[in-house]
């Protein structure tokens, strides 16, 4: 820290250093260069260079405006949070509805987003979906902004590590990217799988389970908020949490918070908790891989959603070649552990040119909406792209046995 702290002091002297004409000359050029690529850009710099200021103890420094702007330019770079990859999108409803009619519902969808490095962030995309399995998404600005943790920084008892970051209230969600903060999060936020979770009486708020890459070990964590403009980032204590690709049921069941997840690495098992912040329970064994399109495992493509027959619930299944294909299955609505029905052939398989990307061969999605009697299921096409397929819940259940 201490060779960093000097050269950053060194970097500052030397723009202090540029005559008046000099520094403006270099302001101006960056301005020209990077004003129209970036959202509130000279805000940027101030609040860059404010950071700076505090570390480098420069309060009483007299410099100008516009040459601390600079200063903060020397300390900024440009960053695609999606140049590598985006895909494993996930969908619920939007907590606002207003001015939605004939059935149509307003979402949010997210989207694990890879950039330099292979780091995994946050991205989200809103839009409206209609009863007739049409959907339209809201404008995106060709930039982003970064939410940020509150004043109170990172909470960490015990070795975890929670925190809370917000987005800036110019900005719109559709704009707004979550990055890791803490340690355990430093290699990626990957896969989240949103749900609308129903605490009772009108209440409700958006949970998410997705998996902290540290760079060497992962672990599942919580995503917890009510409006999407403050967003609670916490560990899930307990042995299940050691695992990946943990998705919540959007309500409890006889009492109880249940998720499903792949507690072996290849087969699907039920877990219940009392608490939602530890999960402590092995589960029992919901699923095992039966057809060849997923011999290799199986795992869940987001949360269950409710219908009149029970609880559908998207799979994914890796068969040869690791190509992934998305399947589903029915489970009972008051003993989720009872598989009701199962599809024995794919729903969806990368085919023609969704077999090409980032990642080939692979279709997957983190979550589906219901909307009135269509299933709108965004998806990922090869780590590269996001694709949107419709079907009905009837077409969905013809397809099980």
């Amino acid at each position: 820290m201490g060779g960093d702290r000097a050269r950053a002091a060194k970097l500052v002297e030397d723009v202090i250093a540029l005559s008046d004409e000099q520094a403006a000359g270099e302001y101006a050029e960056v301005l020209r260069d990077f004003a129209e690529r970036h959202w509130q850009t000279e805000k940027l710099f101030e609040d860059r260079y404010a950071e700076i200021e505090i570390m480098l103890d420069l309060q009483e420094q007299p410099i100008s405006l516009s040459r601390k702007r600079l200063i903060g330019a020397y300390f900024c770079h440009e960053y695609t949070y999606a140049a590598a990859a985006l895909m494993n999108p996930s969908i619920v409803p939007h907590p606002d509805q207003s001015g939605m009619n004939d059935g149509a519902v307003r979402f949010v969808m997210s989207l694990r987003a890879v950039g330099e490095g292979h780091i995994s962030s946050i991205a989200f995309r809103e839009g409206i979906a209609t009863a007739d399995g049409k959907f339209d998404l809201w404008p995106q600005s060709h930039f982003a902004t970064s939410m940020l943790p509150d004043d109170s920084g990172i909470a960490c008892k015990g070795g975890e590590c929670a925190v809370t970051v917000h987005r800036d209230p110019d900005s719109t969600l559709s704009n707004s990217v979550i990055f890791p903060i803490t340690e355990k999060q430093a290699g990626g936020l990957e896969d989240l799988r949103l749900v609308r979770f129903d605490h009772g009486g009108g209440d409700y708020e958006w949970i998410g389970t997705y998996t902290a890459y540290s760079g060497s070990a992962i672990r599942s964590e919580l995503l917890r908020t009510r409006d999407f403009r403050s967003i609670a980032l916490e560990p899930i204590e307990g042995r299940a949490g050691r695992n990946k690709g943990m998705a919540l049921f959007p309500q409890k069941i006889d009492g109880q918070y249940c998720m499903v997840g792949r507690q072996d690495g290849k087969n699907l098992f039920l877990l219940r908790s009392d608490s939602l912040e530890r999960w402590d329970d092995e589960g029992v064994l919901l699923m095992e891989p039966e057809f060849p399109w997923e011999f290799v495992q199986i795992g869940n493509c987001g949360s269950p959603i409710l219908i009149d027959e029970g609880w559908l619930l998207l799979t994914h299944g890796v068969g040869a070649m690791r190509r992934y294909a998305v399947g589903c299955a029915l489970l009972d609505r008051d003993d989720p552990s009872k598989v009701i029905a199962r599809a024995n052939k794919p729903l969806l398989t990368a085919t023609d040119a969704d077999r090409f990307g980032y990642v080939p061969n692979v279709v997957y999605t983190c979550g589906a909406l219901l909307v009135g009697e269509q299933i709108l299921v965004p998806y990922g096409i090869s780590d590269s792209a996001v694709g949107f397929a419709t079907q009905t819940v009837a077409e969905l259940l013809d397809s099980m046995r």
